[in-house]
Formats: C-alpha cells, sequence, structure tokens
C-alpha cells in the first residue's frame, strides 16, 4: 500500500499565509535628524591598516541610508559603504563630516581619540 502524502493542515495562523513576508518584517523607525544622537570615529582595526571613518547611532530606514551616504561620499570626495545601520566612508575625515552632518540638523558628535 502507498503512503499518502501529508497535506499542510494548518489550524489556525496569526498573520495570513507564508507568502506575505512583508507584514512580519520589523519596520525600522525613520526618525528626524533632530532626535538622532549620531557618533563619527575614525578606526583602523580590521581594515589592514586602512582609515576608516565609521558613523553610527543613525535610525533611518535603507533608502535613506542609501541618500544620506551618496551625499556623504560626494562632499568627502571618497568611497563608502552601509553596514548594519553604520555609514562608513574611506579616509580620515571626522571634522568635514562633523560639519556636513551639523548643517543637515543632526545631533553629532566625535568619538575616540
Amino acid at each position: 500500500m502507498a503512503a499518502k502524502p501529508k497535506k499542510n493542515r494548518i489550524a489556525y495562523q496569526e498573520f495570513g499565509t507564508e507568502s506575505n513576508a512583508e507584514a512580519l518584517t520589523r519596520g525600522v523607525p525613520d526618525l528626524p535628524p533632530q532626535q538622532q544622537n549620531i557618533r563619527i570615529q575614525a578606526t583602523r582595526s580590521g581594515r589592514k591598516g586602512k582609515t576608516v571613518t565609521v558613523i553610527t547611532g543613525l535610525q533611518h530606514n535603507q533608502e535613506t541610508l542609501a541618500k544620506l551616504l551618496k551625499t556623504l561620499k560626494a562632499k568627502c570626495g571618497s568611497g563608502g559603504t552601509v553596514k548594519d545601520n553604520t555609514l562608513e566612508i574611506q579616509g580620515e575625515h571626522k571634522q568635514k563630516l562633523l560639519e556636513i552632518l551639523t548643517n543637515l540638523g543632526y545631533k553629532a558628535k566625535i568619538s575616540g581619540g
């Protein structure tokens, strides 16, 4: 006798079907610049001696972070990337980034030595 194929018999499901994964994702608050406390730090750890300026404390969604990164890279004249809600700009640009972010309305501070 052949085995019957098992059916997915769900008795109760709170958030609809599994194909509606967008409803289950956690939203990131997109706070205005005045409500954010940002830290700017230059670091070399884990980058083979290359200096990178790291901006942490941003609470934006990915699209806003990408736009902000593009603006900062253009004004600094260097490359950069977004990693885990932090922005990394190649080179040491602490003072320049502090001025730019302050002019954009963010509460920014330089941290570290």
